[in-house]
């Protein structure tokens, strides 16, 4: 008989994990692990649940980037009318109708706005972290609390100062005080006012700048609006003298470079504060037309007034960077014969691309040109609607017409 056949083996006891109420007890850590589990990828950056994704995170993001830009107005707020001026038109009146009295109202009503801001921030954060109890000055946390006497001092400090500003009719205002340093004796700041409102309504007036930084010249007057003053002095008292420029590849109006300048008005009459405009190179000229007292330059600040100026520079530093011609010691360089005043610089040499390649061809011509001449001439080749374009297009020589392109311009040595 086969070992073990026919006989009754006992029964092994069951696995300890097979039983009930071990299988019971595993199902509850297994639940208890899992949740954790759950609770500890909520807790991972990025992870459902997280800080971001918080009410209280969300809205201080949303509420500094709207006071950002509340504060510094873009172009889209401006679109969208989310602006002091905007907002309180009916009372601040028409600029054009009353110059004076429109930014008077409104460099006040602009401060106390921006006061505000602070404690706008806590009031909606009353709502956004409601577990905070920050409505309630006793629960809130000693910090919140420190913050919302910060948030009401703000707006009391300046609605101290505006009713300063406004006593006596507006009088104790910086720009009334501004306009009575210039009031003869018998008459006020308001006969000052009378005539910077009538100047600024004319058509002939030069007016430029975005409105956080508004350049204005009347046949009088000179001033700068910017968000919280107007600056002013008047014409015949003002030494200008242009301080500084940048230069910017592109502008934010178009993609075409912007030489910025800085002009700074100091005015001899005792009393009123020097500032500083900035405007557009391009701009310079019609400036200088509407004052009567010349712009002096500082010795290092090149004004380039037209957009041919801004390429001719350009034009140069591009063919520094290219290889050099050297001159045979045979051939003497002669006049540039565009000009007649200097010698010829430059030589045409393609050097953009192999010589049987591409769009640009070989030029015989000895150098005639100077750098200057070459440049004018390559910009008078161009399209005047597609600046855009003048840096990358190939011109015919001036010569024998063959194109080259600028990186075939060679300065010769």
């Amino acid at each position: 008989m086969p070992r073990g056949r026919g006989r009754h083996l006992p029964e092994r006891p069951a696995p300890a994990w097979r039983t009930p109420a071990t299988a019971h007890r595993l199902g509850i850590l297994g639940s208890v692990s899992r949740r954790g589990l759950r609770d500890s990828l909520r807790r991972l950056p990025g992870g459902r649940g997280s800080a971001m994704d918080s009410p209280e995170v969300t809205f201080t993001l949303a509420y500094l980037v709207f006071a950002v830009c509340f504060v510094f107005t873009p172009t889209e707020f401006h679109s969208a009318g989310l602006t002091v001026q905007n907002l309180l038109s009916g009372w601040l009146g028409s600029e054009d109708a009353a110059f004076v009295p429109y930014h008077l109202r409104r460099t006040s009503a602009t401060l106390l706005c921006h006061s505000l801001l602070p404690l706008g921030y806590y009031v909606g954060m009353c709502f956004a972290a409601s577990e905070k109890q920050l409505y309630s000055l006793g629960q809130a946390p000693e910090a919140w609390r420190l913050f919302l006497l910060l948030a009401v001092t703000l707006p009391t400090i300046a609605s101290t100062l505006i009713y300063y500003w406004s006593c006596d009719q507006w009088a104790r205002h910086p720009l009334a005080r501004t306009l009575a340093l210039y009031a003869l004796p018998q008459s006020g700041w308001r006969a000052v006012a009378s005539s910077v409102n009538t100047e600024f309504r004319r058509i002939d007036k030069f007016a430029t700048g975005a409105p956080g930084a508004r350049v204005i010249v009347t046949d009088t007057w000179v001033m700068k609006v910017t968000t919280y003053r107007v600056h002013a002095a008047r014409q015949q008292d003002v030494h200008l003298t242009v301080t500084g420029s940048r230069q910017h590849a592109l502008s934010a109006d178009s993609s075409l470079p912007v030489q910025l300048l800085t002009i700074h008005v100091a005015s001899a009459s005792p009393g009123v504060r020097a500032f500083d405009i900035r405007l557009n190179s391009t701009e310079y000229g019609e400036l200088c037309e509407k004052l009567r007292a010349p712009i002096r330059s500082a010795a290092n600040v090149v004004i380039h007034q037209s957009l041919g100026d801004l390429f001719l520079e350009t034009f140069a530093s591009l063919v520094e960077v290219n290889p050099t011609y050297s001159v045979p010691s045979s051939q003497e360089l002669e006049a540039c014969i565009g000009c007649m005043q200097t010698r010829a610089s430059v030589k045409l040499v393609k050097t953009c691309q192999e010589a049987a390649e591409g769009e640009c061809q070989r030029c015989y011509c000895r150098p005639m040109w100077c750098l200057t001449c070459m440049g004018k001439w390559f910009a008078s080749r161009q399209d005047p609607q597609r600046p855009d374009t003048w840096l990358a297009s190939r011109v015919p020589c001036p010569t024998c017409r063959a194109r080259f392109c600028i990186l075939d311009v060679c300065a010769v040595r």
